[in-house]
């Protein structure tokens, strides 16, 4: 009986694998956006009906208890939420969400925008894009949202604070 139920379910996990391949090979997904968990995450509803974490490449939002938090997810929201957005697919983390650059509104790009209005870091460890530094280096300059802050911490230092 315990074989049963493991060869049923290694038959549901393949099959979901296989419509979420084929989209991958296209590099492409089109879906809406369902959920937004933080500035940089969100939950897309792919055409065939099946719910993907996404994680916004290249850039890094303030973590939840990080001022401005709260800031980022709300533009994120205003941006995307209940929109149909295309993903251009990058690759997959260690935690199973999909690294895509954003795009909506035909062309407008996610990162850039969050970038763009002071809500993120560019995110160099994952990133050499220059266009994207030149973004958060001009939101520094005209002090946008999180630059209002001289003192703002990057997330990825917040977090290795909270481990030690």
């Amino acid at each position: 009986m315990f074989k049963y139920y493991i060869t049923i379910l290694f038959i549901i996990f393949q099959s979901l694998t296989l419509i979420s391949d084929k989209q991958i090979q296209e590099k492409e997904i089109h879906g809406k956006i369902v959920g937004i968990t933080d500035g940089d995450t969100v939950k897309l509803l792919t055409v065939d009906k099946t719910i993907i974490k996404v994680r916004v490449a290249n850039i890094d939002c303030p973590e939840r208890k990080q001022p401005y938090s709260a800031r980022a997810k709300q533009f994120t929201s205003n941006q995307i939420f209940e929109k149909q957005v295309k993903l251009e697919y990058l690759k997959k983390d260690r935690y199973g969400r999909y690294i895509c650059n954003i795009i909506y509104d035909d062309s407008l790009n996610l990162s850039k925008q969050l970038l763009k209005n002071g809500m993120a870091w560019h995110y160099v460890k994952y990133s050499n894009d220059e266009s994207l530094q030149m973004l958060e280096n001009e939101a520094k300059k005209n002090k946008e949202g999180l630059w209002q802050d001289p003192t703002a911490v990057p997330p990825w230092e917040w977090r290795s604070s909270k481990r030690n």
